[in-house]
């Protein structure tokens, strides 16, 4: 089983704490087979509410159970259920942060696409946005309280050994 981490950057335009709107949030991952090496051409999706039993396992489930198209090797990933997604907060604004981790067996992601909506805060006001898209790869939108643009772009994130 290898722990995978998942860290995102992004520049921040007077908002913190940006993290999934809510507990069902779709994650869209690309994802390799550990076995041949295989990519899957899609991104695959999945979420910490829904899990999949694997076939291999007594009772065993997963948040995401995939089977590669090549070399036939059932795989699957679970999220860590002792933390929940982290936030990335203006502290971190163009650098990498941890968001979260996931148990692997059999594949890696390599790739992770933000699309869906996520919520943040003010950084002057504490007004929280809980609608933002960011399936274009960025957001605008303006703070009345603060009298403020707000912003985020330029969204990277990176797989690691946790």
């Amino acid at each position: 089983m290898v722990r995978l981490l998942l860290s995102i950057k992004a520049d921040l335009e007077n908002v913190t704490d940006l993290v999934p709107a809510s507990e069902s949030f779709e994650y869209f991952f690309k994802v390799k087979c550990t076995s041949c090496n295989e990519e899957h051409p899609k991104f695959v999706s999945l979420n910490r509410l829904e899990e999949t039993e694997v076939s291999s396992g007594k009772g065993n489930t997963a948040h995401f159970v995939w089977r590669c198209g090549l070399c036939k090797r059932e795989s699957s990933a679970k999220f860590d259920p002792r933390s929940a997604p982290q936030t990335y907060s203006a502290d971190a604004n163009g650098q990498f942060a941890p968001l979260l981790t996931v148990d692997c067996r059999g594949l890696e992601f390599v790739g992770f696409d933000p699309r869906g909506i996520w919520k943040c805060a003010g950084a002057e006001s504490g007004t929280v946005f809980s609608e933002v898209d960011l399936e274009e790869g960025e957001w605008v939108d303006y703070d009345e309280k603060a009298a403020l643009p707000v912003g985020i772009c330029n969204i990277e994130s990176q797989w690691t050994r946790a």
